[in-house]
């Protein structure tokens, strides 16, 4: 078993409504960090596709980075390091070896401003029910490797929107205190399952989950489910935000998990 948290955390799930201009949903995300950061949140989490939400799969092409090289970056890394907070960084494009598509990629950032952690979306969705229909492998690499960081709040899991639906890769990281999932769960399968499936990692890997999404009508014609939130070890929705953008919050606390995992130590019960 692992210690638990270090010490209790103020920590933030920002929703947004992302459209095609990237410049539009930085100044959109730069205002609601700002807004947690003044509430006294230490730790943020954007939602998946942040910064750009566009009108065709491969448009993702047209904003891609280099790991460690561009404005989008940039942009994360100064608010981390002007706010003094550390910030997961939703998704982003990345550059990848397959010229044909690009890395769905969630990167952390120190409250200096440093790179502390990088994760590729490892499971792609794919849905398609009379006229709505997706397909993320058009354009995207699945990742290889699952992810969790050392955090002053404790170990911290990191996972990408329909990873939610793979309870094998939670277990992967072995014992968290906080699960991170950045989404843009669409209104069809988020009305079904979201809340049921936070909930459900919450409660089997007894720690907190803090879900930061996407919630709106998009100019795409895309609406998404939105519905941010952070839940407790015992399954107990913190705090919510159905639809629109803003900021949901809540406090990582250490005693709250040491109670949890002692009072029902299913942790120490797996058999498998």
């Amino acid at each position: 078993m692992n210690d638990p948290v270090l010490t209790d955390i103020n920590v933030a799930a920002i929703q947004m409504v992302s459209s095609p201009s990237v410049e539009d949903n930085l100044k959109q995300a730069g205002e609601l960090i700002a807004q947690a950061a003044d509430l006294g949140t230490k730790f943020a989490c954007l939602p998946e596709y942040f910064c750009f939400m566009g009108t065709s799969d491969r448009q993702k092409f047209l904003i891609k980075e280099r790991l460690g090289d561009g404005p989008i970056q940039d942009f994360l890394a100064n608010m981390a390091a002007k706010h003094g907070i550390w910030i997961a960084g939703g998704t982003l494009p990345l550059d990848c070896p397959d010229p044909e598509r690009v890395f769905n990629t969630s990167l952390v950032y120190d409250p200096d401003g440093r790179l502390a952690s990088r994760y590729d979306k490892i499971h792609l969705f794919n849905f398609k029910r009379g006229t709505e229909s997706y397909d993320e492998s058009i354009a995207i690499r699945p990742g290889e490797s699952v992810q969790a960081i050392q955090t002053p709040l404790g170990r911290v899991g990191l996972s990408v929107c329909y990873d939610l639906r793979f309870p094998e890769l939670y277990r992967a990281m072995g014992q968290v205190d906080l699960i991170l999932v950045p989404a843009a769960f669409t209104y069809t399968t988020g009305k079904a399952h979201w809340e049921l499936l936070l909930r459900a990692r919450a409660v089997e890997n007894q720690c907190y989950v803090l879900a930061a999404a996407q919630g709106g009508h998009h100019e795409n014609g895309r609406r998404t489910w939105g519905h941010s939130m952070l839940i407790d070890p015992w399954g107990e929705i913190i705090d919510v935000l159905p639809e629109g953008p803003g900021v949901v919050r809540g406090t990582i606390e250490a005693e709250r998990l040491t109670q949890v995992r002692a009072s029902l130590p299913a942790l120490r019960h797996r058999v498998l």
